[in-house]
């Protein structure tokens, strides 16, 4: 009896060792990347941000972070930011912000103050990036409900809180749109002509949802004062919108058939003008079972939606969209366990995959998709890695940072790269990544150099076995040779200030040395050395792991021929 048990123990643990092996075994992934099959160009859609508090932009912090982004590619960057025109000393606090561009004195006169707006502003020229303009939220002295203008809100209490007096219509729209006017009017005087036709100028934010505190109509009727007090300034300026909550339905067909169709609230005329559209897409992460599984399928159906709404409009087809917002899920300032995927390679592989989705569902609906802004900027003053949506922590850079910096490395035409276990669009949208993990690949050329950027995701934050990774290039201008490749790498070991901090104890005030060590961790890291591989008729294979969560990018320069 007793030799059975041992027996029976011994099958136990092998199996069980077996099993474990087996599952931490890596598995074979083929990626094919055909350099001389072109997709059309690839857009440098990641190259928008924002965030919900305008002052941060000059203080420390703010300003290094949008240095940061302004290196991604300098004055091709833009920044979208709330509480542009909300009343107020300009002190941030969460989900807010200030500027006081407009007050009015005790007789009615108004009062213009544009000391605090040129500060964000200027940092943005200063750092090489540009104004994505927002036109609100509503001067206190415009409310028709001024009282209670400031929130109280906090992380952890009803949302609902933020909803104060800065989202009600305009006591007069008159008023409202001179006040835009000469603010229009004071940034073409202050930067130039040239400069501020470049910026993207929309009204409000999310006005389907409880941020406008009014009816569609009543939106209508604020945007066309608006675009009218812009337009009145700037003749060029690029103006558009809504930038609603989600594909935006009913709310977003009804703009869209006012602007092309309708009677315009302040000129009469038929129409107003739309240079770009624009609508929001958000994810919907939970807390399951200990762990925190994210909804990209959630955002990617958004997106599906919402291009098939632009799309219906015949006039839109080739109009510009602007995801004026696109992220895992809707708060950046907000905290809890199923937002625990922020600081570290979670955030990071979901954003590579789900930004590639976006180009292929440009490709589906055929229209014209110019970017996709992600709202995460950064937190002043707050613990390191607290937990919020951002970029980065108390000036280090985050993991998901490093995905932009990628990105921002590949440029030219996009070309045909398929993998053995990327899962298809069809199914993504449908379910998710709840199977087996997502290892994809988004590739362009542009002359002698090949950029492939390859990612490992899957919806569940849970360990999971490595992806090796046989990445087959096809298709090579050169014929027979050698080309350098260098790969970047962002996983627990590179790339990630966030993994560095834990391992020194998770200090809350890590001191000069270790700040120092956190701010190298928080660049893009190389993954060894660059290394030379062989071209044999136009082709050639690179083999490498690629743990779960983790992104790569590989840039392939092309040398001479033998």
């Amino acid at each position: 009896m007793v030799r059975l048990q041992l027996i029976s123990l011994t099958t136990l643990l092998v199996t069980t060792c077996a099993a474990t092996l087996a599952q931490d075994a890596p598995f074979p992934v083929t990626i094919d990347v055909n350099a001389a099959h072109s997709k059309g160009p690839l857009r440098p859609i990641w190259r928008f941000f924002g965030a919900d508090e305008p002052n941060y932009a000059y203080m420390k912090d703010g300003r290094k972070l949008l240095g940061q982004l302004g290196e991604l590619r300098p004055k091709e960057v833009f920044f979208r930011a709330h509480n542009l025109m909300t009343t107020g000393p300009g002190a941030p606090a969460l989900k807010w912000g200030s500027t006081n561009l407009y007050t009015e004195d005790s007789d009615g006169n108004p009062v213009y103050d544009f000391e605090i707006v040129d500060l964000i502003f200027d940092t943005y020229l200063e750092k090489g990036v540009r104004p994505y303009v927002q036109l609100g939220f509503m001067p206190k002295a415009l409310s028709s409900k001024p009282e209670p203008y400031q929130h109280e809100w906090r992380p952890g209490m009803p949302y609902e809180e933020v909803y104060t007096g800065w989202a009600y219509p305009p006591k007069d729209y008159e008023k409202w749109s001179e006040v835009v006017y000469q603010w229009a009017k004071h940034c073409l005087d202050r930067y130039g002509l040239e400069e501020v036709e470049t910026w993207w100028w929309e009204t409000w934010n999310e006005p389907n949802i409880a941020y406008w505190q009014g009816t569609p109509e009543e939106f209508q009727k604020l945007h066309d004062y608006a675009i009218a007090g812009v337009r009145r300034a700037i003749p060029n300026a690029r103006v558009g919108g809504p930038d609603v909550a989600g594909d935006g339905g009913k709310f977003a067909r009804s703009f869209y058939e006012h602007c092309l169709r309708g009677t315009n609230h302040a000129t009469g005329e038929t129409g107003t003008p739309l240079d770009f559209v624009s609508f929001h897409a958000k994810g919907s992460p939970s807390y399951v079972d200990g762990h925190v599984r994210m909804g990209i399928a959630n955002q990617l159906r958004t997106i599906d939606r919402g291009f098939e709404i632009v799309g219906s409009f015949p006039e839109l087809k080739d109009t510009p969209i602007v995801i004026g917002e696109s992220d895992p899920e809707g708060c950046a300032a907000c905290q809890g366990d199923q937002l625990a995927y922020r600081n570290g390679t979670m955030y990071s592989s979901y954003t590579a995959a789900s930004f590639a989705r976006k180009h292929d569902l440009a490709d589906k609906h055929g229209i014209h998709f110019a970017g996709a802004l992600t709202w995460a900027f950064t937190f002043e003053d707050q613990a390191y890695f607290a937990g919020f949506r951002q970029l980065a922590s108390n000036g280090l850079a985050m993991p998901v940072l490093n995905v932009f910096r990628m990105m921002s490395k590949m440029s030219g035409n996009r070309i045909v790269a398929e993998s053995s276990q990327q899962v298809p669009l069809e199914q993504i949208l449908k379910n998710g990544v709840r199977e087996s993990s997502d290892v994809g690949a988004l590739a362009s050329v542009n002359g002698d150099q090949l950029a492939v950027l390859i990612w490992h995701y899957h919806d569940d934050d849970v360990p999971g076995p490595d992806a090796a990774i046989s990445l087959k290039l096809n298709g090579l201008a050169q014929g027979n040779g050698k080309a350098n490749v260098t790969q970047y790498r962002i996983d627990a070991d590179h790339s990630n200030s966030y993994e560095t901090w834990r391992r020194m104890g998770e200090p809350v005030a890590p001191n000069r040395k270790q700040y120092a060590e956190l701010e190298k961790a928080s660049e893009l890291a190389l993954l060894g050395e660059p290394e030379a591989v062989e071209i044999k008729e136009g082709k050639a294979t690179l083999e490498f792991s690629l743990p779960r969560q983790g992104v790569s990018l590989l840039v392939v320069e092309l040398g001479a021929q033998e």
